[in-house]
């Protein structure tokens, strides 16, 4: 029976490394995913999810177990993203994006999803693609994006409302 997180992190903090691999294991393709949606270039997102676990894991020693973990890793993500758009500004998809038969579809729909949300605020974008598009609950994203829980379900409603007008 796989641990949980909390006792994962223990495990870590006590030096064990197949804990450490493991707890990675469980979150890096969703991080991966996060950061993809910020970046819109493979190898940048590589590199935020990469340095997201890197700091994860420089401070895991004083990590104190207050709330989720899973909250606190998308809380790094998430910080790691803000700065990276600083940087720089999107200005569409790179242009190495595969266009193959296959996937040609999936890049369509990327556009339009791309087109959607820029009709939202940065709140409501990353209420939409924490809860949709990773599936955590609006106490997590309160967490993350530091705002009370109930502002974080308003602030979803919003969205969806924008983008029910939008599609029609």
């Amino acid at each position: 029976m796989p641990l949980n997180d909390n006792k994962l992190i223990l495990q870590i903090q006590r030096g064990n490394r197949r804990c450490a691999d493991e707890l990675v294991e469980r979150y890096y393709s969703s991080i991966f995913r996060y950061c993809s949606w910020h970046c819109y270039n493979t190898d940048r997102a590589e590199d935020l999810t990469q340095e997201t676990f890197l700091r994860v894991f420089r401070d895991i020693y004083m990590y104190e177990q207050k709330g989720s973990f899973k909250a606190y890793l998308y809380t790094i993500a998430h910080h790691l993203c803000i700065d990276e758009n600083r940087k720089h500004i999107i200005s569409g998809l790179d242009q190495d994006l595969p266009m193959e038969d296959g996937r040609l579809q999936q890049v369509e729909d990327r556009e339009q999803i791309k087109h959607l949300l820029k009709l939202l605020t940065p709140v409501q974008k990353e209420v939409i693609l924490l809860h949709c598009g990773e599936q955590l609950s609006f106490r997590e994203i309160a967490q993350i994006l530091g705002i009370p829980p109930r502002t974080a379900q308003s602030r979803f409603r919003a969205a969806i409302t924008i983008l029910r007008k939008e599609r029609g």
